[in-house]
Protein backbone atom coordinates (compact mmCIF):
# COMPACT_ATOMS: atom_id res chain seq x y z
CA UNK A 1 0.00 0.00 0.00
CA UNK A 2 0.87 3.71 -0.82
CA UNK A 3 -0.26 7.23 -0.28
CA UNK A 4 -1.33 8.92 -3.46
CA UNK A 5 1.18 11.32 -2.25
CA UNK A 6 4.08 8.71 -2.83
CA UNK A 7 3.01 8.36 -6.36
CA UNK A 8 6.04 8.33 -9.26
CA UNK A 9 6.08 7.33 -12.76
CA UNK A 10 6.89 3.44 -13.55
CA UNK A 11 5.16 2.71 -10.42
CA UNK A 12 2.46 -0.28 -10.85
CA UNK A 13 -0.82 0.13 -9.15
CA UNK A 14 -3.36 -2.78 -8.09
CA UNK A 15 -6.51 -1.28 -8.89
CA UNK A 16 -9.51 -4.19 -8.66
CA UNK A 17 -7.37 -6.61 -9.40
CA UNK A 18 -5.81 -5.32 -12.93
CA UNK A 19 -2.20 -3.29 -12.73
CA UNK A 20 -1.67 -0.40 -14.03
CA UNK A 21 1.55 1.59 -14.83
CA UNK A 22 1.51 5.39 -13.78
CA UNK A 23 3.06 7.46 -16.86
CA UNK A 24 2.64 10.56 -15.53
CA UNK A 25 0.78 12.13 -12.31
CA UNK A 26 0.72 16.10 -11.20
CA UNK A 27 -0.34 16.77 -7.38
CA UNK A 28 -2.97 19.76 -7.87
CA UNK A 29 -3.61 21.89 -4.97
CA UNK A 30 -7.00 24.17 -6.18
CA UNK A 31 -7.31 27.52 -3.98
CA UNK A 32 -10.71 25.85 -3.08
CA UNK A 33 -11.64 22.54 -1.83
CA UNK A 34 -9.22 19.37 -1.05
CA UNK A 35 -5.86 18.62 -3.13
CA UNK A 36 -6.32 15.82 -5.76
CA UNK A 37 -3.49 13.83 -7.89
CA UNK A 38 -4.35 13.35 -11.49
CA UNK A 39 -2.95 10.31 -13.31
CA UNK A 40 -2.37 9.31 -16.33
CA UNK A 41 -2.26 5.19 -16.11
CA UNK A 42 -1.68 2.81 -18.89
CA UNK A 43 -2.85 -0.99 -18.19
CA UNK A 44 0.32 -3.51 -18.31
CA UNK A 45 -1.60 -6.18 -20.20
CA UNK A 46 -3.47 -3.97 -22.97
CA UNK A 47 -1.99 -1.07 -23.44
CA UNK A 48 -4.68 1.47 -22.97
CA UNK A 49 -4.18 4.55 -21.35
CA UNK A 50 -6.63 6.21 -19.02
CA UNK A 51 -6.92 9.12 -16.98
CA UNK A 52 -7.68 8.89 -13.24
CA UNK A 53 -8.40 10.97 -10.40
CA UNK A 54 -7.26 10.28 -6.56
CA UNK A 55 -7.94 12.38 -3.69
CA UNK A 56 -4.73 12.78 -1.79
CA UNK A 57 -3.91 11.13 0.86
CA UNK A 58 -5.61 8.13 0.47
CA UNK A 59 -3.80 4.91 0.08
CA UNK A 60 -3.66 2.70 -3.18
CA UNK A 61 -2.65 -1.31 -3.63
CA UNK A 62 0.48 -1.46 -5.26
CA UNK A 63 1.96 -4.51 -6.92
CA UNK A 64 5.37 -6.03 -6.90
CA UNK A 65 6.81 -5.87 -10.61
CA UNK A 66 10.31 -7.81 -10.86
CA UNK A 67 12.46 -6.29 -13.55
CA UNK A 68 15.30 -8.00 -14.66
CA UNK A 69 18.38 -7.56 -17.67
CA UNK A 70 17.89 -10.57 -19.80
CA UNK A 71 19.58 -11.27 -23.08
CA UNK A 72 17.59 -12.15 -26.16
CA UNK A 73 18.90 -15.54 -27.39
CA UNK A 74 16.79 -16.60 -30.76
CA UNK A 75 12.97 -16.99 -31.75
CA UNK A 76 11.64 -20.60 -31.37
CA UNK A 77 8.56 -21.08 -33.22
CA UNK A 78 6.05 -18.43 -31.68
CA UNK A 79 7.87 -17.97 -28.44
CA UNK A 80 11.18 -15.78 -28.14
CA UNK A 81 14.02 -17.22 -25.99
CA UNK A 82 15.41 -14.90 -23.26
CA UNK A 83 18.35 -15.83 -20.87
CA UNK A 84 18.79 -14.20 -17.13
CA UNK A 85 22.44 -12.95 -17.06
CA UNK A 86 23.17 -13.38 -13.23
CA UNK A 87 21.67 -17.27 -13.32
CA UNK A 88 22.26 -18.57 -16.85
CA UNK A 89 18.80 -19.52 -16.43
CA UNK A 90 16.10 -19.62 -20.20
CA UNK A 91 12.75 -18.23 -20.22
CA UNK A 92 10.45 -18.74 -22.79
CA UNK A 93 8.19 -15.53 -24.01
CA UNK A 94 4.96 -15.76 -25.79
CA UNK A 95 5.05 -13.82 -29.18
CA UNK A 96 1.77 -11.93 -27.80
CA UNK A 97 4.19 -10.42 -24.75
CA UNK A 98 6.76 -9.34 -26.97
CA UNK A 99 4.41 -7.86 -29.59
CA UNK A 100 5.65 -5.41 -32.17
CA UNK A 101 9.14 -5.15 -30.17
CA UNK A 102 10.04 -8.53 -32.00
CA UNK A 103 11.01 -6.75 -35.22
CA UNK A 104 13.22 -4.52 -33.33
CA UNK A 105 15.01 -7.78 -31.33
CA UNK A 106 18.43 -8.06 -32.12
CA UNK A 107 20.53 -11.56 -30.97
CA UNK A 108 22.18 -11.06 -27.54
CA UNK A 109 20.23 -7.68 -27.28
CA UNK A 110 20.56 -6.95 -23.37
CA UNK A 111 15.97 -6.32 -22.53
CA UNK A 112 14.34 -5.81 -19.08
CA UNK A 113 11.66 -8.32 -18.94
CA UNK A 114 8.92 -7.42 -15.93
CA UNK A 115 7.40 -10.12 -13.73
CA UNK A 116 4.44 -10.33 -11.49
CA UNK A 117 3.64 -13.43 -9.22
CA UNK A 118 6.04 -15.44 -12.45
CA UNK A 119 3.83 -14.22 -14.86
CA UNK A 120 5.64 -12.45 -17.56
CA UNK A 121 4.49 -8.41 -18.11
CA UNK A 122 5.87 -6.82 -20.98
CA UNK A 123 9.76 -6.62 -22.04
CA UNK A 124 11.00 -3.20 -22.35
CA UNK A 125 13.71 -2.84 -24.90
CA UNK A 126 16.59 -0.59 -24.96
CA UNK A 127 15.60 2.60 -25.73
CA UNK A 128 17.41 3.14 -29.36
CA UNK A 129 19.48 0.65 -31.24
CA UNK A 130 21.79 0.13 -34.24
CA UNK A 131 20.26 -1.67 -36.88
CA UNK A 132 21.68 -2.47 -40.55
CA UNK A 133 19.03 -1.53 -43.74
CA UNK A 134 18.30 -4.75 -45.74
CA UNK A 135 16.71 -2.73 -48.24
CA UNK A 136 15.43 0.55 -49.22
CA UNK A 137 14.80 2.27 -52.62
CA UNK A 138 18.15 4.16 -54.42
CA UNK A 139 18.13 8.03 -53.42
CA UNK A 140 18.02 10.44 -56.09
CA UNK A 141 20.79 12.94 -57.57
CA UNK A 142 19.71 16.26 -55.10
CA UNK A 143 17.42 14.25 -52.40
CA UNK A 144 20.74 15.16 -50.17
CA UNK A 145 19.27 18.51 -48.76
CA UNK A 146 14.95 17.43 -48.43
CA UNK A 147 13.63 16.83 -45.57
CA UNK A 148 11.42 13.38 -47.23
CA UNK A 149 11.70 10.00 -46.11
CA UNK A 150 11.15 6.64 -47.61
CA UNK A 151 10.53 3.32 -46.34
CA UNK A 152 13.43 0.78 -45.56
CA UNK A 153 13.89 -2.90 -44.17
CA UNK A 154 15.84 -3.59 -41.08
CA UNK A 155 18.44 -6.55 -40.81
CA UNK A 156 15.21 -8.03 -38.20
CA UNK A 157 12.78 -7.65 -40.86
CA UNK A 158 10.77 -4.14 -39.43
CA UNK A 159 9.84 -1.55 -41.79
CA UNK A 160 10.99 2.31 -40.79
CA UNK A 161 10.82 5.44 -42.36
CA UNK A 162 14.59 6.82 -42.92
CA UNK A 163 15.85 10.08 -44.90
CA UNK A 164 16.32 10.02 -48.74
CA UNK A 165 20.16 9.88 -48.60
CA UNK A 166 20.28 6.24 -46.64
CA UNK A 167 21.23 3.56 -48.72
CA UNK A 168 21.24 -0.48 -48.05
CA UNK A 169 24.02 -1.78 -45.86
CA UNK A 170 23.97 1.59 -43.76
CA UNK A 171 23.75 1.03 -39.97
CA UNK A 172 21.29 3.43 -38.68
CA UNK A 173 20.37 4.34 -34.81
CA UNK A 174 16.73 3.80 -34.41
CA UNK A 175 14.67 4.90 -31.17
CA UNK A 176 12.30 1.74 -30.07
CA UNK A 177 10.08 2.88 -28.25
CA UNK A 178 8.47 4.99 -31.20
CA UNK A 179 10.10 3.22 -34.61
CA UNK A 180 11.82 6.62 -35.22
CA UNK A 181 14.97 7.07 -37.23
CA UNK A 182 17.59 9.11 -35.21
CA UNK A 183 20.78 9.37 -37.46
CA UNK A 184 23.56 7.31 -38.82
CA UNK A 185 26.05 5.10 -36.61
Amino acid sequence: MASTNELKNGLVLNLDGELWTVIEFQHVKPGKGPAFVRTKLKHVLSGKVVDKTFNAGIKVDTATVDKRDMQYLYADGEDFVFMDTSSYEQLHISGKIVGDDAGFLLGEMIVTVATHEGAVLFIELPTSALFEVTYTEPGMQGDRSTSGTKPATLETGAEVQVPLFISIGEKVKIDTRDKRYLGRA
